[in-house]
């Protein structure tokens, strides 16, 4: 957000994150991150206009991927996710706290993991950093780096899907104050193939 140039502030809302019973990642996504919208209202600041939600899930094969619930579950996640391709769903919800129109949208992403080694997930699980991040690993951390040749939204893998969120705000009658496209690629020094498509509209991620 801070690269939009928008003061905000954080919530965390307690929500129920449990996946209903045949409810499809999209679905999922969407779901929560509408959920933790209007949960987050009601402690807005008196000025805000807009809350901002993301829920983001790692998917491979049929299964969903949360946050691992100890150091052997993040290591056999990781082993799981080596050497192939999975996807990131995030769902994003923007709630007008002005008129109480809420919209979502939806970001995939294919990520392809490298072949890490062994040696590799011992030290990167023993930095602690996956046991808090969905699929056991953060993009961007320095070291590990398990992610080679992506070629979709670097932002929503980390959890903001920051195109998406500017065609919502965009929808809603909100435009952010600088160029949010440009600042996010510059500030992950990522050069970007989906972002002029995300903000035309397109389904991509």
């Amino acid at each position: 957000m801070a690269l939009g140039q928008w003061p905000f502030r954080v919530s965390v809302p307690n929500v129920d994150e449990a996946r209903r019973a045949g409810e499809a990642p999209g679905e999922y996504v969407v779901r929560l991150a509408e959920t933790k919208a209007r949960a987050a209202a009601g402690a807005g600041e008196p000025s805000s206009r807009f809350v901002v939600a993301a829920d983001t899930t790692v998917v491979d094969g049929e299964d969903l991927l949360g946050k691992p619930a100890d150091a052997a579950e993040a290591m056999s996640m990781l082993r799981r996710l080596r050497g192939h391709t999975h996807q990131v769903y995030t769902g994003l919800a923007v709630l007008d706290l002005q008129s109480g129109r809420l919209l979502t949208d939806l970001c995939i992403t294919d990520v392809p993991m490298r072949r890490y080694s062994e040696a590799e997930i011992i030290d990167y699980v023993g930095t602690s950093d996956p046991l808090d991040k969905a699929g056991a690993y953060a993009i961007q951390h320095p070291s590990f780096r398990p992610v080679e040749g992506l070629h979709g939204c670097y932002a929503s893998v980390m959890g903001m899907p920051l195109c998406h969120l500017s065609r919502v705000l965009a929808r809603l009658g909100a435009q952010p104050p600088a160029d949010l496209a440009a600042s996010c690629q510059a500030h992950l020094d990522y050069d970007c193939p989906v972002s002029a498509g995300i903000l035309r509209g397109e389904q991509v991620g």
